[in-house]
């Protein structure tokens, strides 16, 4: 017999805790496994397991992806967030390779979206979003890591449309936020 898995989130984890601890604190027993899956359901925000279950399966036949949270490290955004200035900048080129990638996604985030971009055009985003003046470095790595594409006399450029990493996410937010 084959078993459906079915994904478990929960948006708080204390809230999650807390209403496990109640809801055991209320046995007079060890509850069984059917129990424990009505418990963990109505603490994820069901009403129960037979509950939790249909609304995945609808889900699943709607072909929706189910609601995750991509975890992300708050400590490798602060430490990214670091190489852009309060005006959202950015101030120098990180020597660390996987913090170079989250801050070139800031710089493609703030390139026009399907749209065709002369190099000059593309010299004068990234002259106004950094300050260590190496637009050359900025485009090559953007190129390098398919995030632009060019023709092939280097003439006209296009943002290539793909969802950043959730560490990027999470930089180009905070960026916007402290811009406004």
């Amino acid at each position: 017999m084959t078993r459906t898995a079915f994904p478990f989130y929960a948006q708080d984890i204390s809230a999650l805790a807390r209403s496990l601890h109640r809801q055991l604190d209320s046995c007079e027993q060890t509850p069984g496994h059917v129990e424990l899956l009505n418990m963990l359901a109505r603490a994820a925000g069901s009403r129960n397991f037979q509950h939790f279950r249909a609304q995945t399966v609808a889900r699943l036949k709607m072909s929706e992806p189910m609601e995750t949270a991509t975890p992300v490290d708050y400590l490798e955004l602060q430490r990214c967030a670091r190489y852009f200035d309060a005006a959202g900048r950015l101030a120098r080129w990180p020597t660390k390779f996987s913090h170079q990638e989250p801050c070139l996604w800031v710089l493609w985030s703030r390139m026009t979206s399907r749209q065709t971009l002369t190099e000059r055009n593309v010299n004068e985003l990234l002259l106004a979003s950094h300050t260590f003046e190496d637009p050359a470095l900025l485009r090559r790595e953007l190129k390098e890591r398919n995030m632009v594409t060019r023709t092939v006399d280097g003439r006209e450029y296009r943002r290539v449309e793909r969802k950043p990493a959730p560490l990027a996410l999470a930089l180009i937010r905070r960026l916007r936020q402290s811009r406004h």
